[in-house]
């Protein structure tokens, strides 16, 4: 089940890069996904950021400051991976490590291996930063990014 997991993230990966990415592209990606989730109440914190700079975030109600806290340590793992945060975690307990720590480098005050960061990717490749959900679980973090990211590419 991993595996196929892992398969599914690395396609999602490949497919979901932008032509383009600035702060317009930002700021549609970030309100799109505020609008998901005020629909539905989502208690979430909605964060896009680049290696150095916060480009879009925002918490919904019912949102706490640990979120923040979430959210912050699961675009670590994105930008220093260049890979979602899910495939990340689940590559680790694939080789057995159920709880990443200084052994492999991510110390979990500063690394969350958890669902819900994804990077923003040119299509050459080039990672530019990571869009990040946080409050809901895991994997359902990581599908509302997905279907967010799908939507601003086909433009709507």
């Amino acid at each position: 089940m991993t595996s196929e997991k892992l398969e599914e993230i690395a396609s999602q990966e490949a497919r979901l890069r932008l032509s383009v990415f600035d702060e317009d592209t930002g700021w549609r990606l970030g309100s799109r996904l505020v609008e998901q989730g005020r629909a539905a109440r989502m208690p979430i914190v909605v964060n896009i950021r680049t290696p150095d700079s916060t480009l879009f975030h925002a918490a919904l109600a019912g949102a706490t400051p640990d979120n923040d806290h979430w959210a912050r340590r699961k675009s670590n793992v994105t930008l220093r991976y260049h890979r979602a945060s899910l495939a990340v975690g689940l590559s680790f307990r694939d080789k057995g490590v159920a709880v990443p720590g200084a052994e492999q480098g991510v110390d979990p005050c500063d690394f969350a291996v958890h669902g819900g960061s994804f990077p923003i990717r040119l299509v050459t490749g080039r990672v530019l930063g990571a869009v990040t959900v946080s409050g809901l679980a895991s994997e359902d973090d990581h599908a509302m990014v997905v279907a967010a990211l799908e939507s601003v590419m086909d433009g709507h």
